[in-house]
This record gives C-alpha cells, structure tokens and sequence, in this order.
C-alpha cells in the first residue's frame, strides 16, 4: 500500500496477538497500524479455517441450505454484444476476506416543494461483467472481451488497495480547517469477475465436473501465488581501504532523513535486454506515497488541484510521474503498466505541469476515476554496468548489488519472474546509518518475496457451449449458518 508510513512492522511468524500501549511513551503510525494488521489477519485466518477457500453463506441452518446461494452467481449473457456476464448479488468469502457484490440502494430525490425524504429507496440489482464496479472492462478493447471458444472458466479475484482523501473525498474531515489537512487512509477490498484466458496457465482436467474443476483450479490459483521473484537489500558495503580500522563514508546509510524506500515492479515479465519487453522497476524514497490530484488534461499539460506542501513533497523538473485513475490501477492488477513520463515544466502560478509526452488517452480525463500523478524518485543511472533506464524505469538487472541512492543497494535474485505492483519496503535509518532487513548470523542481507500485492482467487463458473443446452456450471461453494431452531 502506498500510504506515508514509517514503516509496516506486522510479521504473522512473530506470533503477536495484540500490541499494547504503555504510559509515557511515544505513539507510532507503524503500532497503530500493527495492531489494525494483528486484528485483520486473525479474522481472515479464523473465517478460513472455518469456511474453507472459498464459499458463501446459505443464510439457513446446514438442513435447510439446499438452496443455491446467490452471490456471485454467473450466468452468461449472449445478448449484449460483446457478450457478457450476469454477476450475482451478495457476499462471498475468498481466503478468509468477505467480498460483497451487493450494489449500494440508491437514495430518491426529495420531490420538489417537500421538505422531507422519500426514502423509498430501490435495490439497484446485479452488476454485470462491463459494470462490475472495480475492473473497468471496455467493450471496445479486445483483450478485456470474454474468450469466444467454449468452454472457459470464469474466476474471482480478490485484493486490497490503500484509499487516500484524492480518491475518496468523504475521508476529508471539513471541521479542521480550511486547508482540510490528511489524517488516515483506508484499506479498500477490491474484486474482479475475470475469465482464464489461453496463455494464463491453466489445464482443465480430463473428466468435467466441478469438483475436479475446483481441484484444478486452486492448483492454479497456487501456481500464481506461489513467490517468483525475490530481493535483498543493503547499504553500500565498505570500500578498499590501506587501513583496515577505517570505514568508508560509503558503508553506511547517507540520507538526511529516515525514509521507507520502495522498489516496485513496473513492467512485468523476465529480466533481459529488450528495452521493450523485459522487466523493469521504479522506486519511492516515500513509498509511493506522494500523489497530486489532476484536475484537467490537456495535451502534454497536466492542471493540478493542488501542489506538494513543501519542497520534499514537490514536483520538479526532470521528476517522473505516473498517470493513475481507478481505471488503470484495475489494468494494473491485470498485468499491464504505462510508460512513467518526466517532468519537462512546472508552471507554479498555474499549478500546472507540462509532462514528457502526452498521457493516454484512456487515462486521467474522467473526473469520477479520481485521477491523479504519482511521483517516483529514480534518475538515470551513472557509472559501468548501471541498469537502463526505459520509459522511465529501471531496467532489472539480476544478481548484483543495484544503487538506489544515499548508500542504499537492492539485490535481485537470478531467475526471476515478475508482476506489475509487486512491491518490497525498505526502511533506511539515520541513526544506524543502515537499511532495516532481515539478515543471517553474519550479518549477510537474506532473500525476501514481495510484500505484497496479494491476491485471492475463487472459481466461479464453467461456461459451457451455449447453444448445445448447457448453462455455467456452478464452481462456487456454500456454507450453512450454525444457528438452528429451538425446538
């Protein structure tokens, strides 16, 4: 997640069941937080170990719950074109993480010359495949179409994004002041109804029947989550010195401030030397963290509602950015990245930017997907053998000690497969002068998957042949209530 934090301090291994406040002492974002993350992972854990994977509520007692449920149920549409999904409405639990499909009840106007609500508000229905509220699917764009030869198999995928006031203004608390400072973001749970498309790995089993499906399946989903890529981190080791007794400025953390780095994936794939397909990263001083809200777009200038609060939280001349919406952030989470683009002018006065490039066009012009730049703070590389700098990330390069700056080096083991959003967290300190990361007994900086994104995923339904008389074939499961009659 993207937020301005010191640093994220939960580790399930630890065996931590609640952080507890002491008197005197000094309170931290990063022990708020770990209690909140404590909290949330003993929950999940708890509702899958007693609910399964995957499955829903029936709403009655295990003798009763004969019925199908209805959430997420998929039925296929023939008759828009292209053609669609049907998505069900209600909750359903994917490792733990309740997910609702339940559109939110519309309020009715106050009639005009009343002074009071109707209140009879309507339930909107189910969503469907184009207007699933988080995937951002476009009718005209050929890859975000349902495969056209039967059969197919239509999933759930479930993750979480961190909100800011950019994107949800109602997190604003107006009572401050006019300057409406930002407080607190939010954890959002987000979900997709996608196909498994040719080329995404999976092999349906020789005999077709939903429980062989669902054993398919979720050694699928494993495949996905399954680690492919891991980083370590450090700072500068000492240089060659006539002294042995005398440590090098270099040995050590040389940033002013303390600071949580992160280095995410940007292009997916493999790391190599094709500046148009292999694998890259960009890298935040901040964690990603500061945005600024565009207001308008117009050609290669960028107006923003808002300038950074002081210099460090500015944007300057040769800076890249990020385009970002709620449309390209679902995009993103499927695997494809727009070029990041630099800062060519800052027109102050203006509060506007003129960028290297124009945007695309699909991104950032729609007011209602809270767009926004996000600032990255890696520069062309100096110096023999420094990964490449393509359209405007850093070029993976695998086993060697990578400069980020101030002293700070990454590491990516050889063999590596990576996914767009993957992210490590890299707290660097100016009282050790060093990186805080997990090492051996001597000291030797380990290996770590990415801390995130993760993703869930549940099966929902086979598609069949429509018009040789088969529907979908339900893959989802449910679960009774505990409570029963008093007789």
């Amino acid at each position: 997640m993207h937020g301005d934090f010191s640093r994220l301090t939960f580790r399930p291994g630890k065996g931590y069941s609640a952080v507890l406040t002491q008197q005197g002492r000094v309170q931290l974002d990063a022990d708020i937080n770990e209690q909140a993350a404590i909290q949330v992972y003993l929950e999940r854990r708890l509702a899958a170990d007693l609910i399964g994977r995957h499955a829903g509520p029936s709403g009655a007692p295990a003798a009763a719950a004969t019925t199908p449920i209805t959430a997420f149920a998929i039925a296929y549409d023939s008759n828009v074109s292209p053609a669609g999904l049907t998505i069900g409405a209600g909750r359903y639990y994917v490792d733990g993480i309740m997910t609702s499909a339940t559109k939110p009840v519309p309020l009715d106007p106050v009639p005009s010359g009343s002074s009071g609500s109707s209140g009879s508000g309507t339930q909107a229905g189910d969503w469907t495949y184009w207007t699933q509220p988080d995937a951002y699917l476009d009718q005209t764009n050929e890859a975000d179409r349902l495969p056209a030869q039967f059969p197919f198999l239509i999933y759930l995928m479930v993750y979480e994004r961190f909100i800011t006031a950019v994107e949800d203004p109602d997190i604003l608390e107006t009572a401050l002041g006019a300057t409406l400072p930002d407080t607190c973001g939010r954890a959002k749970v987000i979900w997709q109804v996608l196909p498994i498309r040719a080329g995404d790995g999976f092999t349906p089993p020789t005999e077709i029947n939903a429980p062989n499906l669902r054993a398919a399946f979720d050694t699928w989903a494993d495949g996905r989550n399954e680690p492919k890529a891991w980083l370590a981190a450090q700072t500068a080791p000492p240089q060659a010195q006539d002294d042995p007794c005398i440590i090098a400025p270099s040995a050590r953390y040389r940033g002013p401030e303390n600071q949580l780095y992160r280095v995410e994936v940007h292009r997916a794939g493999t790391a190599g030397t094709d500046d148009q397909n292999s694998a890259t990263f960009k890298w935040s001083r901040d964690n990603g963290s500061v945005i600024f809200p565009v207001s308008t777009i117009e050609g290669a200038w960028v107006t923003l509602a808002a300038l950074g609060r002081d210099d460090k939280m500015d944007l300057n001349v040769q800076d890249w950015v990020e385009v970002v919406d709620d449309a390209y952030l679902a995009r993103q989470a499927r695997g494809t990245s727009d070029p990041l683009l630099q800062v060519a002018e800052v027109d102050v006065a203006g509060r506007r930017v003129k960028l290297s490039a124009e945007p695309d066009p699909a991104v950032g012009r729609i007011a209602a997907r809270h767009p926004y730049l996000r600032r990255w703070d890696q520069q062309a590389p100096t110096g023999s053998g420094a990964p490449q700098l393509w359209d405007g990330a850093l070029q993976i390069t695998e086993g060697a000690w990578v400069d980020l700056e101030d002293g700070v080096q990454v590491w990516f083991k050889s063999g590596g497969t990576y996914r767009a959003g993957d992210y490590w967290l890299i707290p660097a300190r100016t009282l050790t002068g060093d990186v805080e990361w997990p090492r051996d007994a001597n000291q030797t900086p380990l290996l770590s998957p990415p801390a995130g994104v993760t993703y869930h995923y549940a099966p929902l339904a086979w598609i069949r042949e429509e018009f040789a008389g088969f529907g979908p074939l339900d893959l989802r499961e449910q679960f009774p209530t505990l409570a029963v009659p008093v007789p």
